[in-house]
């Protein structure tokens, strides 16, 4: 009866277009009684499973889930763990905001409508393909006008191509790190059996400045450290003690499927949970072979699902946050960032056991991640040009004294213009500022060697996000403290044989070491103007990011008129708004 009610239910709301949110959909209504259950999550439903490439085949259920996100600026907001900050922006009252939920296949309709007294917005979806969807990638200046304050609305509209855990954020300057964010998790296949979903665990950074004056002090000052780290959006202050730990509770003798997520705008963390392992079934959007370890490197942007068995003695156990690289991986005023993993029966005290640190990360994440759809180059025949190379540079010669470059320019993106309104006009002259690299050949790999200048006096680790795409990671540098004096430049007589072709590592967010270089390949399979940037938010504020327009004549023939008129309306509106704007533009926009 209860499956034949939900058949009901999603048919009714399909036959009429009316979204529904929280019904399953048709494919999962179908599902066979063994299908995704604890002892068997790599089947998903019929004819899908996790050996599926979503890259080709969706399971397009005919639900919509719909969401209204309104952000509104907060004065004097007392935060966490007792500080009161002096303004924050939040979505729906909440920090980090609402967690949208999805089945593989569904469309994703979320309102946003801006509140702020003065300041524009976006919401870019991390991790989401946007396949034939670019208009609705959320990035201010490249695929959109930002969304007007005082009222401004606009719905982005998305299917869910693949599944796993995301997140999205403000892609308005460095806006996210004054709470403007929020966490994606969409159901779908496991590579490993599991009991419980324990659903999505964000951990950020925290400051107790606004991100706009953290920007305009970092142009010249470099980053302070963060003045705490949350766990799902709190924690204690480390002198005071306010606030409370997150806590996890855990089922004795069975196994927990986790979503991490690193939210942060600067800070990557190696997590670990005391005498505990993890094992690791996804890497951002990209489903991997189990893979266990005792900690994970999480770079800023990135996301691992990982199982964990509850085979200990009943108790609680610290789920601590550590740092490395010397302090290049950032650094925090709470020294012992952590959250509280507590066995259901367990009473509820403090752990007792502190745990051991974990090998140092320097700063690099894991390349050993094999994918369980399999993707394969060649990379024999790869030499470095400057046509597939992009030197990353720190520029110290100017003012403001902290620019970063790539191929020799910081962006700096248009709000009232974006790119994608060039290719609307058919207009190719774009200006030198928005960093374009035109990809126009389709269904190609294309290669690119990111490596940090090694002439330049001051290197940093860097964590590279590309939209639309994830990429293969063939390869980097090797492995070096981000303080040592070595630096390593690509040498096909040496690094080719450092390279993996067959199936290597693939995702959306990689670390680019502080004194090498990161060997990446994407096909180009999905027409649109992707941003590809450095994840702390002081960088791409600083200029440190390109924008690979890929395929604009059939980017301009996939534009609807639905879509267009969405977008022209936006920017109308935004257009009319910014002549009236008391903060302009003091940074790269994105």
């Amino acid at each position: 009866m209860r499956s034949l009610y939900s058949a009901l239910v999603w048919a009714a709301a399909f036959l009429l277009h009316r979204p529904v949110q929280g019904a399953p959909s048709a494919e999962l209504v179908n599902r066979a009684a063994t299908c995704n259950t604890p002892s068997n999550r790599a089947c998903w439903t019929n004819g899908f499973d996790i050996n599926t490439d979503y890259y080709s085949k969706t399971p397009f259920t005919g639900v919509t889930r719909t969401y209204n996100f309104d952000i509104t600026e907060v004065d004097n907001w007392k935060g966490p763990d007792g500080v009161v900050k002096s303004k924050v922006m939040l979505i729906n009252g909440k920090l980090p905001g609402p967690t949208i939920f999805a089945d593989w296949g569904d469309r994703i309709n979320v309102t946003v409508t801006n509140h702020l007294r003065d300041n524009g917005t976006s919401i870019h979806w991390h991790g989401i393909r946007q396949l034939g969807s670019n208009l609705h990638d959320g990035a201010n200046g490249i695929t959109e006008c930002p969304i007007p304050p005082k009222g401004g609305k606009r719905t982005y509209s998305f299917l869910a191509t693949q599944y796993g855990t995301g997140w999205y954020h403000s892609h308005f300057s460095a806006q996210y790190g004054n709470g403007v964010v929020g966490t994606v998790q969409i159901n779908g296949p496991a590579s490993l059996p599991y009991d419980i979903d324990l659903g999505v665990f964000p951990i950020s950074d925290y400051y107790y400045d606004t991100a706009d004056n953290l920007v305009e002090f970092t142009k010249n000052n470099g980053p302070p450290p963060s003045d705490n780290v949350l766990f799902n959006g709190t924690n204690i202050h480390p002198v005071t003690g306010q606030g409370k730990y997150a806590t996890v509770t855990l089922t004795p003798g069975k196994r927990h499927l986790l979503r991490l997520i690193n939210l942060s705008v600067e800070n990557h963390f190696t997590v670990s949970l005391v005498g505990h392992d993890m094992t690791v079934v996804a890497a951002d959007f990209v489903p991997v072979n189990a893979f266990t370890t005792d900690n994970l490197f999480l770079a800023v942007g990135a996301r691992y699902d990982v199982t964990i068995d509850a085979s200990k003695a009943v108790g609680n156990y610290w789920f601590n946050v550590t740092y490395g690289g010397n302090g290049f991986c950032g650094l925090s005023n709470n020294p012992n960032p952590a959250a509280i993993f507590r066995y259901s029966g367990a009473p509820n005290a403090l752990p007792t056991d502190q745990g051991k640190t974990p090998v140092d990360s320097l700063c690099n994440d894991n390349l050993n991640l094999t994918p369980v759809v399999p993707r394969s180059v060649q990379t024999g025949n790869f030499r470095p040009d400057p046509s597939n190379t992009l030197p990353v540079h720190l520029d110290l010669t100017g003012s403001p004294l902290f620019v970063w470059k790539v191929n020799g320019s910081a962006i700096n993106v248009d709000w009232g213009k974006p790119v994608v309104q060039y290719v609307m006009e058919g207009n190719s002259a774009f200006p030198t500022s928005e960093n374009i690299i035109s990809l126009n050949n389709a269904n190609q790999y294309t290669f690119w060697l990111i490596e940090n200048d090694p002439d330049q006096a001051i290197s940093l680790p860097h964590p590279f996000h590309l939209h639309g795409h994830d990429f293969l990671v063939l390869g980097r540098s090797p492995d070096a403290q981000p303080a040592a004096q070595t630096r390593y430049v690509f040498d096909p007589s040496t690094d080719l044989a450092r390279l993996k072709g067959n199936n290597p590592t693939r995702r959306d967010v990689t670390m680019l070491p502080a004194k090498g270089w990161i060997l990446i390949a994407f096909q180009t399979d999905n027409p649109g103007a992707w941003l590809m940037h450095c994840h702390i938010a002081w960088h791409v504020s600083g200029g440190l990011s390109v924008d690979f327009l890929e395929r604009a004549s059939d980017l301009k023939k996939n534009f609807t008129a639905a879509d267009t008129a969405v977008f022209n309306n936006n920017c109308n509106a935004w257009r009319a708004y910014a002549p009236t704007d008391p903060w302009p533009k003091s940074d790269s926009g994105i």
